[in-house]
């Protein structure tokens, strides 16, 4: 094939260049020994294996490009492998950073609850321990009052049966110091 297109070349070239003139191209003495001095070169070139030279580095060239054309769709793959693994990998960061986002707010929320019912339950222990030191001061209270009471009573009592006449103003005075302890 190589050599059939480099053949009808040759013959088209002198009809190609002699088209305009009114002599046949072979008549005409510069054409004829320009075509036969480029049929020797051509000869020489063939039989010294130029062509072979030629045509194998265009081959080699044209193997080259192929490769290169080869490896280039191999690395656009394995890229585009890579782009769709990133893609994937993104996409599952994305979901599992939802994840734990939703798992922390949750855990938030029930930490929040439970702080709430701690707190509820303290309070409720420091009301029923005020309470109870309320009810047992409202005790001790009492109980003082009472036993002062009775002092202030027996006094009395003493006085009166000692036939003082001071009866009155001890009773007085102990109703006053029951005032005292009261307020």
């Amino acid at each position: 094939m190589r050599f059939a297109l480099l053949t009808s070349f040759l013959a088209l070239a002198p009809v190609a260049h002699a088209a305009d003139a009114k002599v046949a191209w072979y008549a005409d003495p510069t054409t004829a020994t320009a075509f036969a001095a480029l049929i020797v070169f051509l000869f020489i070139v063939f039989s010294v294996g130029g062509f072979k030279l030629i045509f194998s580095k265009l081959d080699e060239r044209a193997e080259g490009i192929q490769n290169q054309i080869d490896e280039a769709r191999a690395l656009r793959e394995e890229a585009s492998k890579l782009m769709a693994d990133a893609k994937k990998k993104a996409k599952e960061a994305d979901a599992a950073a939802d994840d734990i986002i939703k798992r922390a707010k949750a855990d938030a929320n029930a930490m929040m609850k439970q702080a709430k019912a701690d707190l509820k339950a303290k309070v409720a222990r420091r009301e029923a321990q005020a309470e109870a030191r309320i009810a047992r001061a409202e005790a001790d209270a009492a109980a003082e009052v009472r036993r002062v009471a009775a002092d202030a009573a027996t006094d009395a009592a003493r006085s009166i049966l000692a036939g003082s006449g001071e009866a009155s103003d001890l009773f007085d005075n102990a109703l006053g110091e029951i005032d005292k302890r009261l307020n």
